[in-house]
């Protein structure tokens, strides 16, 4: 059975039956035996229409257009700036008187003759009236139309501004492309003619008119000719803005520095607060930066390896697809082995846990090394190549990163730091204090809790990396660009942070009994399941919709040509992945037991995490789907955590 087009509720053109002409029409229904759309016009006619004769309201050009001397200008939007010329603004002609369609009717189908006026249409053409391109302010989340969100298709679903000039549209300012939100980049330039009033037989007549309109604009003062406009745009900035940005960027690393300083405390609590810092020469060591270099480029050449298969990225603005080797659990295995070697050989694993805050301290000097050189390459890169989180304030995009898929050659950054030295290097971490805790507990096997410990974070590692293309369709890869958010977070936060349990047992043991140590497996096991056959399920329906395995979910189909999933664990909460990771997050501080709450700080650190993930969530799918989100959320209306949130 061919699936719809449209989705109800969607604002489109219908085609006045027996005439060539299109008017604006909202989705009623859709009849699955006959393909029939019931569709209402704005004098309120109701009407059933084939697919054939409905079109979106207006393709999007996601181009800033003007007129200018000579023609048309199209320049590219910029993510903080755009030049605009004189634009000539001609009002759009009445609507054509439509013999025999009453002012309300039932839904009937009917045939109508029509008749144009051109001598009406030509006076209101040919007044010509001068003014500036007006664009429509960056962050602008939701196109308003009739009071209701606008779908992705009609004038102004893709946020810019519908210049009109007679029965041609033209569309301004261009933000992101919402269905993989990536910048657009000049190969997408064009111009159209949206869907004409007109009959055909007299179009060459307008074009007579055309050429009058630009005689008129040509023949204007030069002051007019050559007068342009710089506007600025504004974008609603995430993370608080510049200020929130900044607040990050000095508070993150001084709080996993104060975090490691309390955990190497034998009784670390308020009456010991701040704990004692040592100077910042005690911190640095050449041999322990030049060991984490090693690390870094030892797991580079494991990814530079050929072994693995080629994936395509979801499409950027131009088309085109990245492709990716998936071999990080080949890695994980390499690694493994390599570290293997080195205890039977004898080295000292125990040198990490000695000198772990000089090991944070080179980790975070490499990070923000790392993330000056993305931030000064990417000052060179195209447009097109742009994030979409950039804005064009140097701190902001220092932070969030400026360019999307930064790359030398195929080496992927961004991909490469995403899951191979930050996440295999936290699994090792832990291995170390496993090995700590027993050499200065002087234990023969580690304890259970430490045991639990390294057990459940590294099935969450080998998941992820065994499930490594999942990873191309988060926001990391397909919206924020690389700089030091990311890099921070991929090489210092997580390896240094993940990895708080397992530091905070080397010198505060917990005593475990077996039932209670049931009891969190089997907690964890529950977020494990939830975490893992929620994702399955959204990457199984993403890969092939019509899989028959799937026949049973319910869906809502979208203005997109997609289809969101309102049954299963999708229909159970919204984020149902974000609340199986909550529920393993508490598993892996439980261990630890409840003399501190420092083990605690992950769990309260990643809710406001994905809290606000699920936040950035909720606001670009409302963006892409439009009434269909709204929708979905009613009928899925908790988030995370059902009766709750």
């Amino acid at each position: 059975m061919p699936s719809r087009k449209f989705a109800d509720g969607e604002v489109v053109r219908g085609r006045w039956p027996g005439s060539s002409l299109y008017y604006e029409v909202e989705i009623l229904s859709h009849d699955s035996k006959s393909q029939l759309y019931t569709v209402k016009y704005k004098d309120g006619t109701e009407l059933e229409l084939k697919e054939s004769d409905i079109k979106v309201s207006a393709p999007s050009a996601h181009r800033a257009c003007s007129y200018e001397v000579g023609g048309l200008n199209c320049p590219i939007g910029g993510t903080q700036t755009t030049r605009e010329s004189v634009q000539v603004a001609l009002p759009l002609p009445r609507p054509l008187p439509l013999p025999g369609r009453p002012a309300k009717s039932s839904r009937r189908s009917a045939s109508a003759s029509h008749h144009v006026d051109i001598k009406e249409m030509r006076k209101e053409v040919l007044e010509v009236k001068l003014t500036p391109l007006v664009l429509t302010p960056f962050g602008n989340s939701i196109n308003r139309h009739n009071g209701e969100p606008e779908q992705r298709g009609s004038p102004s679903s893709e946020r810019g501004t519908t210049c009109r000039t007679g029965a041609r549209s033209y569309c301004g300012s261009i933000l992101y492309d919402k269905e993989e939100q990536f910048p657009l980049s000049q190969e997408s330039s064009y111009t159209y003619t949206q869907h004409s009033l007109r009959p055909r037989r007299e179009e060459s007549k307008f074009k007579k008119i055309d050429l009058e309109e630009e005689k008129i604009v040509t023949k204007g003062p030069t002051s007019l000719r050559t007068f342009e406009v710089t506007a600025t745009q504004t974008k609603d900035l995430e993370f608080g803005g510049v200020p929130g940005a900044l607040l990050i960027m000095l508070g993150l690393p001084a709080l996993l520095f104060l975090l490691l300083l309390l955990c190497r405390q034998r009784e670390p609590g308020l009456l010991h607060f701040p704990p004692p810092l040592p100077a910042l020469s005690d911190l640095w060591e050449a041999i322990v930066f030049g060991a984490y270099l090693l690390w870094f480029s030892v797991q580079a050449l494991f990814y530079s390896l050929p072994i693995g298969k080629v994936v395509e990225g979801t499409p950027l603005a131009d088309g085109r697809r990245l492709q990716y080797r998936l071999n990080g659990f080949y890695a994980f295995i390499l690694t493994s082995a390599a570290v293997g070697a080195a205890l039977s050989w004898g080295v000292e694993l125990c040198y990490v846990y000695h000198h772990f805050l000089q090991f944070a301290l080179a980790a975070l000097v490499f990070a923000a090394g790392l993330s000056v050189y993305l931030y000064v390459r990417a000052l060179r890169a195209p447009r097109g190549d742009l994030s979409p989180a950039s804005s064009g304030n140097a701190i902001y995009d220092f932070f969030i990163g400026r360019e999307l898929n930064p790359r030398i050659g195929t080496f992927d950054l961004k991909y490469f730091c995403e899951l191979r030295p930050g996440l295999i290097g936290w699994v090792v971490i832990n291995l170390v204090m496993l090995l700590a805790e027993m050499k200065l507990q002087n234990r023969a096997a580690p304890s259970l809790a430490m045991i639990l410990v390294n057990s459940f974070q590294l099935l969450y590692v080998v998941d992820a990396l065994w499930n490594e293309e999942a990873v191309l369709t988060t926001m990391d890869i397909t919206h924020d660009g690389f700089g030091f958010m990311l890099a921070f977070g991929d090489l210092v936060w997580v390896p240094f942070v993940y990895s708080l349990q397992a530091f905070y047992l080397v010198l505060h043991p917990n005593h475990l009994s077996w039932p209670l140590a049931a009891l969190i497996v089997a907690l964890k096991l529950c977020g494990y399941v939830i975490f893992r056959c929620a994702n399955a399920q959204k990457n199984a329906f993403r890969k092939n919709p019509a899989d028959p395995k799937l026949a049973h979910l319910k869906t809502i189909h979208t203005s997109t040509g997609k289809n969101l999933l309102v049954s299963g664990w999708w229909g159970f909460v919204r984020h149902p992945n974000y609340l199986g990771d909550l529920i393993m997050a508490l598993a892996w501080s439980l261990p630890c037991g409840f003399q501190h709450a420092l083990p605690y700080f992950y769990v309260v650190y990643f809710t406001v995490l994905l809290v606000h993930r699920e936040a950035r969530d909720e606001r670009q799918c409302r963006r892409k789907y439009g009434v269909a989100w709204d929708q979905y959320c009613q009928r899925v209306p908790y988030r995370i955590l059902p009766y709750v949130y």
